[in-house]
C-alpha cells in the first residue's frame, strides 16, 4: 500500500496510490486531518482497508504531491553516515563514535513533482539523495532491539543543501539546510511491516539520467536502530516526527568541477521497495515564490 498528501483544486486529501492516481480517502476519516493523524491514532491499516475496490477520485495529471507529514514536530537528519561520504572529507579521521545531526524545518520540503527552488543568493544548491521514516509511536531512550517497532512508515528524500550556506559559520549547518522548498520528501508512505524494508535497501541518484549516488542502507555507519536509539536518549519521538537517515558519497559538490543543480535538471532518487522521487529545479524568482 502507498498512502500519499496531496492537494486538487486547492483543497487538501490524504490517500491511496494506484497506477491511475489516486483514491480520496480523507472524506471518508473527517477525524484525521492530515496523516500525522492518521499515523498518531495507529490507523495506517484502517486506510489500507477502506482503499480496497473503491475507485479513482483524482486521476493522474488532476493532482499535486505534497509532502506526506505537513506538519511533523520534528524532522531530524543525520549527516556523513556512510564509509566513503565520511572519506570525502580527507580530514583522515575515522567515522566519529557518534552521529551528526541537524534539524530541517517542514518549509524547506516540497513534494514529488515540484521544483526545488534555486534561491538568488546562491548558485550551490544540490542533491542528496536519502531514505526517510516516520515515527508511529511515542518513545523515548528507545533499545535498538524495540527501534523498528516505534517506525509507521517510510519515504523518499531529497536533502537538497545550498553548499556555501553550510559554511557560513564555524559550528552550523542550520542556514544551508532550511531554505523554502530547497528538498523534497515522498512521493508517499509505504506502511513498515518488515525489517527487509530497512536492513539491505539499495538507494540511487540520478541527475539528468546520470547515476551520481548508489548504496545500500547495510552499509550505513550508523544503522537505523542505533539512529533511533541515540536520537530518542536526548529527546522523545512522537509520532509524525521525520528521521532523514543519511546520505551517500557522491553529491554534485564533492565533482571536480561540483555539479550544482540548476534551472531545468531532473533529479531522481530511488530506494528500492519504497519508490521513486522526482523534481525538477527552477529559480525562486521565476516561480514566483519571493
Amino acid at each position: 500500500m502507498r498512502i500519499a498528501s496531496y492537494t486538487s483544486n486547492d483543497t487538501s486529501f490524504f490517500g491511496a496510490v494506484s497506477d491511475a492516481g489516486m483514491i480520496a480517502l480523507s472524506p471518508d476519516f473527517p477525524q484525521w486531518a492530515t496523516l500525522r493523524d492518521v499515523i498518531e491514532a495507529g490507523a495506517l491499516h484502517d486506510l489500507a482497508v477502506a482503499a480496497q475496490d473503491k475507485p479513482v477520485t483524482h486521476p493522474n495529471g488532476t493532482f499535486d504531491y505534497q509532502i506526506p507529514i505537513p506538519n511533523p514536530e520534528k524532522i531530524i537528519c543525520v549527516g556523513v553516515n556512510f564509509p566513503d561520504r565520511n572519506a570525502e572529507y580527507k580530514d583522515g579521521q575515522d567515522a566519529p563514535p557518534n552521529m551528526s545531526l541537524f534539524i530541517r524545518f517542514p518549509r524547506s520540503f516540497t513534494g514529488a513533482g515540484q521544483p526545488l527552488i534555486r534561491p538568488p543568493e546562491t548558485s550551490q544548491l544540490d542533491y542528496e539523495g536519502e531514505i526517510a521514516i516516520v515515527i508511529g509511536k511515542c518513545g523515548r531512550r528507545i533499545p535498538q532491539d524495540r527501534a523498528y517497532d516505534h517506525i509507521a512508515a517510510i519515504s523518499v528524500c531529497n536533502e537538497g543543501t545550498l553548499r556555501d550556506w553550510v559554511r557560513h559559520a564555524k559550528f552550523n549547518v542550520t542556514q544551508g539546510k532550511n531554505w523554502d522548498n530547497s528538498g523534497a520528501i515522498g512521493p508517499w508512505l509505504v506502511p513498515f511491516t518488515a525489517a527487509a524494508q530497512l536492513d539491505d535497501v539499495r538507494l540511487t541518484t540520478k541527475v539528468n539520467g546520470e547515476l551520481r549516488q548508489d548504496d545500500r542502507t547495510s552499509r550505513m555507519l550508523f544503522p537505523i536502530k542505533r539512529q533511533i536509539e541515540y536520537i530518542s536518549t536526548f529527546t522523545t519521538l512522537v509520532p509524525g516526527d521525520v528521521i532523514i537517515t543519511g546520505t551517500p558519497t557522491g553529491a554534485g559538490a564533492r565533482f571536480d568541477p561540483p555539479k550544482f543543480l540548476k534551472p531545468g535538471d531532473v533529479i531522481e532518487v530511488e530506494a528500492e521497495g519504497i519508490g521513486k522521487l522526482v523534481n525538477t529545479v527552477a529559480d525562486e524568482f521565476e516561480e514566483g515564490t519571493a
